[in-house]
């Protein structure tokens, strides 16, 4: 008798429950996808000038990703991010501290203010943040941030090259050679430069990714010398992967299409108009947010998710297609 009493107890609270859950759903409004609901232009008009400052942007890049589910993926693993004060580099270096990571950021000394904000984010996660500030145009930079990371965090697992610089032009003759020269050793000697060092201290598992862009496969009227880069790093990538795959590491690059980061507002070429209108032009009618960029560097970091990737470029650019 008792028996019973307690099998219809048991049917009736589950019952209630099921109807609670049920009646929950009916009055939770159904949430749009995340593709559906990132912020879209016009935003406002503004304009920064370089290196461009996170805090200051309207609407503030989200780099939370509150959808996201961690799973431990990086669990033990030592990062390092160049522009991880800010934008994607940001993103990921939150990212990689939730998956277990400790990481260490790179980043200019005038984006002091938007690396603090990183670092305690990535504390807040619980891992910790090494800060690395220094201009990695420079061959002693990008050595000494390597060798930093590997002195006071123990080791290097994983590097990101993902700091760059832009600026449009009108048409080749603006691009004056010092502009060049910047370009060229912010985005592609910077990356040689930190692979070549990093290398030295990587071992089996380990994962080089470099931030390419959709510039460097389509090209980009306005943007001849950082189109250039971009390619320079998808053929450097391949090239890499190649080289030291029996060393058991691998090296993928992302090609982001137009992203919402301090980069574009801080572009000299760039009016307050044409950022309110940014990324306007994508099949999905907006720029991606830095949120949905990061998940594909953790998939290329992992070795659990991507152990037979290599020498790719992964395309996150919005719809934008390409042949291949």
């Amino acid at each position: 008798m008792k028996a019973k009493q307690a099998s219809r107890t048991r049917s009736l609270r589950n019952t209630a429950v099921a109807t609670r859950t049920a009646s929950a759903k009916r009055k939770t409004p159904a949430r749009k996808p995340q593709m559906q609901s990132e912020p879209r232009p016009p935003f406002p008009p503004q304009h920064q000038r370089g290196p461009g400052r996170e805090s200051a942007l309207q609407p503030r890049p989200e780099y939370q990703a509150p959808e996201y589910r961690a799973a431990g993926k990086l669990e033990g693993k030592v990062a390092l991010v160049t522009g991880g004060d800010s934008g994607i580099g940001r993103a990921v270096a939150v990212l990689y501290a939730r998956e277990g990571a400790d990481v260490a950021i790179a980043y200019l000394p005038e984006e002091q203010s938007d690396a603090d904000e990183t670092r305690e984010a990535i504390e807040g996660a619980g891992r910790r943040c090494l800060m690395l500030p220094g201009d990695l145009t420079t061959v002693a930079a990008c050595e000494r941030s390597v060798e930093r990371t590997v002195d006071e965090l123990g080791q290097l697992d994983i590097l990101v090259s993902n700091a760059a610089h832009q600026n449009r032009k009108a048409n080749l003759e603006d691009v004056t050679d010092e502009e060049f020269d910047r370009t060229f050793k912010t985005n592609i000697y910077a990356y040689f430069r930190l692979a070549r060092a990093a290398l030295r201290h990587m071992k089996p598992g380990a994962s080089i990714i470099a931030t390419s862009s959709e510039t460097g496969i389509l090209g980009s009227r306005q943007l001849p010398d950082y189109s250039a880069t971009k390619g320079a790093i998808n053929a450097f990538t391949k090239a890499l992967a190649q080289n030291v795959q029996e060393q058991g590491i691998r090296v993928n690059a992302v090609a982001p299409g137009p992203v919402w980061t301090p980069l574009n507002p801080a572009d000299a070429g760039m009016t307050p108009d044409k950022v309110a209108r940014f990324g306007q032009g994508n099949p999905m009618g907006r720029p991606a947010q830095p949120e949905e960029l990061a998940p594909a560097y953790v998939f290329l970091a992992s070795d659990a998710d991507s152990s037979y990737i290599t020498g790719i470029v992964l395309q996150v650019m919005g719809g934008e297609t390409t042949g291949g």
